[in-house]
C-alpha cells in the first residue's frame, strides 16, 4: 500500500509543478503582451511625430511664403486700422440680478455690431462720434472656485440631512452657472479713450431702477436691519446679566473672605456664566454676519471697481493683425497641401 501511495503523490506533485508552470507561462506571456502594446503606442506617437516633420520639411517654403504674404497684408492693415482703447468695470450683482445684467450688456453688443449709432446715442447720451467710437460690449463671470464651495456650504445650510446626502458636491459643481458667480467683468472697447466714464451709470441704472430688484432689495434690508435691532437688543440683555453674576461673585468671594462658608450653588453659577459668555459669543457672531450682509446687499449691484476714465490701449502681439494674418494663412495652406495628399492617398489606394 505504501509503496503505490508513494507513486501517486509524486505524480500529483508534478502535475501541481506543470500547473504552476504554465500559469506562469501565461502569466509571463500577458506581461509581454501588454508591454509590447505599450511600447507600439510610442512608437505610434513616435512615427506620427516623425511624418508631421517630414511633412513640414518638405512643404516648408509654401508654408513660409503663405506666413509672409499675411504678415505683410495684415501689417498694412494695421498701420491702417484705427486705435482701440479698452476699459473694465467689475461688479457683484445681488438678488440675482445678473442674468439681467448680461443680458443688457448683450443687448448693447447687438446695437454695436447692427451699427445702431442714434439708438446708442439715445441709451447713453453720448454724441455721435462717441456713440461710433464703440465696437463691443462683453461680460464674464470672475471664475473663483471657492464661490463654489461657499455657494454649496450655504446651500447645505438651508436643507434638510436627506437631501444633502442626495446632492453630492460634484453635482452641484455640475450645475454651478456662470451667472452663479459672485464677481463679474464688464469690458468696452472703443476707438476713443475719453468715453468710458459715460457708460458705467446707465449700464447699472438698467438694472438697478428695476422695480422687482428695489422691492426685493427693500424687504432684505428690512429684514436685516430688523434682526440687526433683535441681536443687539439680546446681546444688551445678555451683558446685564453677566454683569449681575459678576457681582454676586464678588459678593460670595467677600463673604468667604471674612470666614463664611456658605456655598450659593458655586458650581451652577460657574455654568452659568460659561453658558451666557458662549451665547455672548454667538450673538456678536451672528451680528457680524448681519453687518457684513447689510454692506453687500445695500444696493443691488455693488461696484467693486468702475471704468477708468482713460482707456488701455489694445496692443499686443496676439492682437496684431500681421501676426494673426500670417497664422491664419500658414494653417490654410497646410490644411490644403493635407487634402491634396489624402487626394493622392485615395487615388493610390484605389490602384
Amino acid at each position: 500500500m505504501a509503496t503505490n501511495q508513494q507513486p501517486n503523490n509524486q505524480a500529483n506533485n508534478n502535475e501541481e509543478e506543470v500547473d504552476l508552470g504554465s500559469l506562469f507561462v501565461i502569466i509571463g506571456r500577458g506581461f509581454s503582451k501588454f508591454f509590447n502594446f505599450i511600447g507600439n503606442i510610442f512608437k505610434g506617437i513616435f512615427h506620427f511625430f516623425i511624418l508631421i516633420l517630414i511633412f513640414l520639411r518638405s512643404n516648408f517654403l509654401k508654408i513660409a511664403i503663405a506666413a509672409v504674404i499675411g504678415f505683410t497684408v495684415g501689417l498694412f492693415l494695421e498701420v491702417k486700422k484705427e486705435n482701440t482703447f479698452g476699459s473694465t468695470l467689475l461688479v457683484e450683482p445681488n438678488f440675482e440680478s445678473a442674468r439681467q445684467l448680461y443680458n443688457n450688456v448683450n443687448f448693447y453688443n447687438d446695437l454695436v455690431k447692427q451699427k445702431d449709432t442714434s439708438r446708442i446715442q439715445n441709451i447713453f447720451q453720448i454724441d455721435k462720434k462717441s456713440a461710433g467710437s464703440l465696437k463691443k460690449f462683453e461680460i464674464e463671470p470672475i471664475k473663483n472656485k471657492s464661490d463654489i464651495i461657499n455657494s454649496y456650504d450655504d446651500f447645505i445650510k438651508s436643507v434638510d440631512t436627506t437631501t444633502v446626502k442626495s446632492y453630492k458636491f460634484e453635482d452641484y459643481k455640475n450645475s454651478f452657472e456662470e451667472l452663479d458667480y459672485k464677481l463679474h467683468e464688464i469690458t468696452v472697447i472703443a476707438t476713443k479713450n475719453d468715453v468710458f466714464d459715460k457708460l458705467s451709470n446707465v449700464i447699472l441704472e438698467s438694472v438697478t431702477e428695476n422695480k422687482y430688484f428695489n422691492r426685493i432689495k427693500e424687504l432684505t434690508n428690512e429684514n436685516l436691519n430688523r434682526t440687526d435691532s433683535l441681536l443687539r437688543q439680546n446681546l444688551g440683555q445678555v451683558d446685564s446679566l453677566r454683569r449681575v453674576y459678576l457681582q454676586v461673585m464678588v459678593e460670595e468671594a467677600k463673604k468667604q473672605s471674612n470666614g463664611t462658608s456658605i456655598d450659593l450653588g458655586g458650581e451652577k453659577r460657574t455654568t452659568k456664566e460659561l453658558e451666557l459668555f458662549e451665547t455672548n459669543r454667538k450673538l456678536n457672531s451672528e451680528l457680524r454676519s448681519i453687518v457684513e450682509n447689510k454692506s453687500k446687499k445695500y444696493e443691488v449691484i455693488n461696484v467693486i471697481s468702475d471704468f477708468q476714465p482713460i482707456g488701455y490701449e489694445i496692443k499686443g502681439v496676439t492682437k496684431n493683425l500681421g501676426f494673426q494674418l500670417a497664422i491664419v494663412l500658414s494653417v490654410l495652406v497646410i490644411l490644403i497641401l493635407l487634402v491634396l495628399k489624402l487626394n493622392t492617398y485615395l487615388n493610390t489606394y484605389k490602384k
